[in-house]
């Protein structure tokens, strides 16, 4: 799958995603989505707060924040039932509350949808 095919399926899954997550009684909102390469540097390089190797600067990640009863969730486990439902749209979708670092210890970004490309996700 090129690049292109990917953004243009990430796209679709996630408004299948919101679609999902209103039906199931929770609100979102954007957070990060797409990262400038000229703000946050091209893919390998650090250019801000954002990683390196971010998918977010090849438009194939968003974090959504997410709202119950007009409550702000925060934590990683609120994200839980969307984060299991994205992951069941296409193999490679990830779901940033699986996400562990480089010791493999849990390091949980429950608002982050993302699919990979390259190894990065």
């Amino acid at each position: 799958m090129t690049l292109g095919q990917k953004q243009r399926a990430f796209t679709q899954m996630i408004a299948r995603l919101i679609d999902f997550a209103y039906a199931n009684g929770y609100e979102l909102t954007f957070g990060d989505a797409y990262r400038d390469p000229r703000v946050h540097g091209e893919v390998g390089v650090k250019k801000s707060y954002s990683s390196a190797v971010s998918v977010h600067k090849e438009r194939l990640a968003v974090d959504l924040n997410l709202f119950r009863d007009g409550r702000y969730l925060t934590a990683s486990e609120d994200h839980k039932p969307l984060g299991e439902y994205w992951k069941s749209l296409h193999a490679d979708c990830r779901w940033g509350g699986d996400f562990k670092d480089h010791q493999g210890r849990p390091r949980p970004d429950g608002n982050h949808y993302s699919m990979t490309h390259g190894g990065r996700s």
